[in-house]
C-alpha cells in the first residue's frame, strides 16, 4: 500500500510511524514539513487523486490536519489516539487518513494504532449505507 505522510513539524513521531510503515512492507512517502493547512491538502489531494492509497497527517492537536483534510473530496480523515478507535475509523467510517496529535499521542500505542488501522482491509459491511452517505455529501447530493 501507498502511504502519504504530511506533518507542520519535524517531530520523531513521524519517523516512527514512517519505519513502522515500511518495516510492514508499504510503500511511504513524507511531505516536506509546512503550514498544517497546507501540509494536510497535499496529503488530502494525494489520497483523494489517487497518488497515495491512504495518508497520515500530524499536527500539535491533530484537530487542525483533522479538519483541513476532510475538506478535500473523497477523504474521510480520523483523529485517533488508541487502537479502538482507528480499527472503528477503518471498520465503520472507511477512513482512509489517519490523523494523529503530535503532542497527545502515547508512543507506546502508536505501534499498536498502526497496527489496528491496517488490520481492516474492507468496512463493515453493515455500514455501507452511511459510508455511501458520506460520499455523497462530497459531491453535494443527497
Amino acid at each position: 500500500m501507498r502511504f502519504l505522510l504530511g506533518s507542520d513539524d519535524g517531530d520523531a513521531l513521524v519517523g516512527t510511524v514512517a519505519r513502522l510503515l515500511r518495516d510492514r512492507g508499504h510503500q511511504v512517502e513524507e511531505l516536506e514539513t509546512a503550514q498544517w493547512p497546507q501540509v494536510a491538502r497535499r496529503v488530502a489531494e494525494g489520497v483523494a487523486g489517487g497518488g497515495a492509497d491512504q495518508g497520515v497527517l500530524f499536527c500539535w492537536t491533530g484537530t487542525g490536519t483533522a479538519m483541513a483534510a476532510n475538506k478535500v473530496a473523497g477523504v474521510r480523515a480520523a483523529l485517533v489516539w488508541d487502537p479502538w478507535l482507528a480499527k472503528g475509523a477503518r471498520e465503520w467510517n472507511d477512513a482512509n487518513v489517519l490523523v494523529l496529535s503530535l503532542k497527545r499521542t502515547d508512543p507506546a500505542q502508536v505501534e499498536p494504532i498502526l497496527d489496528a488501522w491496517l488490520a481492516v482491509a474492507e468496512p463493515d459491511p453493515e455500514e455501507r449505507e452511511n459510508i455511501e452517505a458520506l460520499k455523497e455529501m462530497d459531491s453535494g447530493s443527497e
